[in-house]
């Protein structure tokens, strides 16, 4: 039906009659002279009909927005002065002989020609309109050269396309579970995979060597911006590799996408330890654009009479920080106030400070109101070893270490963003050396990865003193988002029986629900490992997008609906009995 996308008709087709199909995009009136502007998703092009041909001239009077038309014309220059050159078809319009309307359309439930205020839940029930979108276009078009380069970049390293089940078996990874009712198998359930981690594995104990997969996960958990129900993921294993194969080859796969798509060399992606990232910056996956850094201070801290600084000090499991923000003397009470509540949020039960007015004073010219319950010179010695200046603030985290960590780690980001402190546009790095467990409250011990990672010790020791054992774990991390995250996996059975007794999983539990991948490390398993990458997140990275679901074509809501389709649904009474489930009434006090 067309000779071109309307993006390609540009000054190298003047004189010549194109054929092109799209949307109406803006329809003006000049005087007896019709102007389209048409557009499909590779651009806009803008026709003039006039009235020497009356019957295209009549048809092109009555089109409105959205219609869908062919046109046939010839492509000229604009007139001089009404050049655009912000459009890729800025330098020329077409004169339209022909023009064939081809679908009408309703009034759109919001305009579509520029980006207009509207609420999520109205784009997203009108979802196929809120598509049309130049920018949503552009950003499916993105993800799909996206998709092309990783493909293309992985096959050319060896690895195979290989597909893996959607219907498999519940097994605990830290989420909640999709669960899918079998009809053949009463009161069984199948669960939809929250990643493919053991089959990828089984595929290496069969001799597949290297495999891919752009796949498709499902975890039923509190949702966020970054988060979906359902997501993608760039997943990838490779047999006889260590840490060094695997993230140099996947450093190299970013590099690559972001060097064909945005022409920007990212670099040497530097390492940085989990205890220092923790340390320096609160979190396990830093955003290096930020100049700011957690400073410790409880050893000045520990024999104040301030007990809020003193007792976590003296707490083995405590700690004070403190966090200089240059310039920060020009915070107004209200805006510390606010940033009180934002570490709130994060269990911090406060957010002390000390405004630098005067360092040479340390009587008046430090403004707090706990500057009184500390000496001259443990004053001193917060500044120096924050290196504080005149105008400067330091905000103080008192705590048990992770509240610490994660307020004045949160802090941090929100303070670069508020005050616009970024240093560079990107900061790639890989995060290595976690520990292989974490403790949770009452003193089980959970895999911080899951627990098919390898540690870094040997079984013994790993008997020994499990909270010591760090993982042969790595997390790519760009620009405070978590890219993607893999290990070296465990192939020896008795490796693999000694994590699940660290993590209470006894004999018969796992072999009920690991049995498979247990008896598969028995025949002959090579020593292998791989990542997966959010490939939601990172094509929202790239596009400078605040969601995932803005690259995305068909997302959920933060309440895991769908307003566009009304899912999820109610189903019919027969279809329940087929599956043998009865819906529970819920009693008056639920």
């Amino acid at each position: 039906m067309r000779s071109h996308y309307c993006g390609e008709i540009t000054e190298a087709l003047v004189e010549q009659d194109v054929t092109f199909c799209g949307w109406v995009h803006r329809r003006r009136d000049h005087g007896g002279v019709i102007f389209l502007d048409i557009r499909d998703r590779d651009g806009i092009v803008q026709v003039v009909f006039d009235p020497d041909i009356p019957e295209s001239f009549n048809t092109a009077d009555a089109v409105r927005s959205e219609y869908v038309v062919s046109i046939t014309g010839k492509v000229r220059n604009r007139p001089e002065g009404t050049v655009n050159p912000n459009m890729k078809t800025g330098q020329i319009e077409v004169l339209g002989k022909q023009i064939q309307l081809l679908s009408k359309a309703e009034t759109p439930a919001f305009p579509l020609d520029e980006y207009s205020d509207v609420g999520e839940d109205v784009r997203l029930k009108y979802r196929y309109l809120d598509l049309r979108r130049p920018e949503m276009q552009r950003n499916l078009v993105f993800r799909s050269k996206v998709n092309h380069l990783v493909r293309n970049y992985l096959e050319q390293n060896g690895f195979l396309d290989i597909e893996t089940p959607i219907l498999t078996r519940a097994t605990p990874e830290g989420a909640r579970d999709y669960l899918v009712p079998s009809r053949t198998h009463e009161g069984q359930f199948f669960a939809l995979p929250q990643s493919p981690q053991l089959f990828k594995q089984l595929l290496m104990v069969s001799g597949m060597d290297r495999y891919y997969q752009i796949a498709k996960c499902f975890r039923d958990e509190d949702l966020r911006a970054d988060r979906q129900p359902e997501f993608t993921q760039i997943d990838l294993e490779a047999s006889f590799v260590d840490e060094e194969d695997i993230m140099g080859l996947t450093e190299g796969m970013i590099q690559h996408i972001f060097k064909t798509l945005k022409d920007v060399d990212l670099g040497t992606f530097p390492r940085m330890s989990f205890a220092e990232a923790q340390e320096r910056f609160g979190s396990d996956k830093p955003d290096l654009r930020i100049p700011l850094e957690l400073v410790d201070v409880g050893d000045l801290m520990a024999e104040v009479e301030f007990k809020v600084f003193s007792a976590p000090a003296k707490d083995p499991k405590g700690r004070v920080a403190a966090l200089k923000v240059p310039k920060g003397s020009e915070l107004t009470r209200k805006q510390i106030d606010d940033y009180t509540k934002f570490v709130g949020i994060y269990g911090a039960k406060g957010l002390a400070y000390i405004k630098v007015n005067d360092k040479a004073d340390l009587e008046n010219g430090l403004q707090s109101p706990i500057v009184k319950f500390l000496p001259e010179n443990v004053r001193q010695a917060i500044l120096d070893r924050t290196a504080a200046e005149n105008g400067d603030l330091i905000f103080f985290g008192a705590d048990q270490t992770k509240v610490v960590n994660e307020a004045l780690g949160a802090l941090r980001v929100k303070l670069g963003e508020d005050l616009n402190l970024y240093t560079a546009e990107w900061a790639p790095l890989w995060v290595v050396d976690f520990p292989m467990f974490e403790e949770l409250d009452g003193g089980k011990l959970t895999a911080l990865h899951h627990p098919f990672t390898q540690p870094s010790t040997d079984v013994t020791a790993l008997k020994d003193s499990p909270v010591e054992a760090l993982s042969r774990a790595y997390d790519m991390v760009l620009n405070g988002v978590e890219l993607g995250g893999g290990s070296i996996r465990i192939h020896d059975t008795d490796m693999q029986k000694q994590v699940f007794e660290v993590l209470g999983i006894g004999e018969e539990e796992a072999k009920e629900k690991f049995g498979f991948l247990l008896d598969a490390l028995q025949f002959g398993a090579p020593p292998h490992g791989g990542l997966a990458f959010g490939l939601d997140r990172l094509i929202m990275l790239m596009v400078g997008a605040s969601s995932i679901r803005e690259v995305i074509a068909f997302p959920k809501t933060q309440t895991a609906a769908c307003p566009m389709t009304q899912a999820p649904g109610t189903v019919s009474q027969a279809q329940l009995r087929e599956l043998n489930i009865r819906l529970r009434e819920k009693a008056k006090s639920e």
